[in-house]
C-alpha cells in the first residue's frame, strides 16, 4: 500500500472511533426550570377568550395575561410567516373577529 491510502485509512478509523466515543463522562445538563420564564407565552391562561370579540384593547390584555412579549390577531386571510416565537400570542379569529383558537408561537 502507498502511503497516501495507508493515511487516509487511518484518518478514516480514527474519525470513525472519534464518533463512537462514549459521552458517559461529560457532565449531565442542568434540568430546566419548572414554570413559565419571564417573557414566556402561557396560551392557556387566557383560553376563556375563545368566543369573545378581538379588539386591540382585548389583545393588549390578553397578551399582558399570557405573559408574552408580544401579541397578534390573526384573521383567515392573514399572511403570516412561518417562524415560531415562544414569546408571541396568537388570537385566530374568524370573519367576524370571534376568537376561535389562542395559541403561543
Amino acid at each position: 500500500m502507498n502511503f497516501k491510502t495507508r493515511f487516509c485509512l487511518i484518518l478514516g478509523a480514527t474519525l470513525i472511533a472519534a464518533g463512537c466515543s462514549s459521552t458517559a463522562d461529560k457532565p449531565a445538563a442542568a434540568a430546566a426550570p419548572s414554570g413559565p420564564t419571564p417573557d414566556s407565552c402561557t396560551s392557556s391562561v387566557v383560553e376563556h377568550l375563545k368566543g369573545q370579540t378581538a379588539t386591540p384593547e382585548l389583545l393588549e390584555q390578553a397578551r399582558q395575561q399570557a405573559g408574552a412579549s408580544s401579541a397578534r390577531i390573526l384573521t383567515p386571510t392573514s399572511v403570516v410567516t412561518l417562524e415560531y416565537n415562544r414569546q408571541r400570542l396568537n388570537l385566530n379569529v374568524d370573519e367576524q373577529r370571534i376568537i376561535t383558537r389562542v395559541t403561543c408561537g
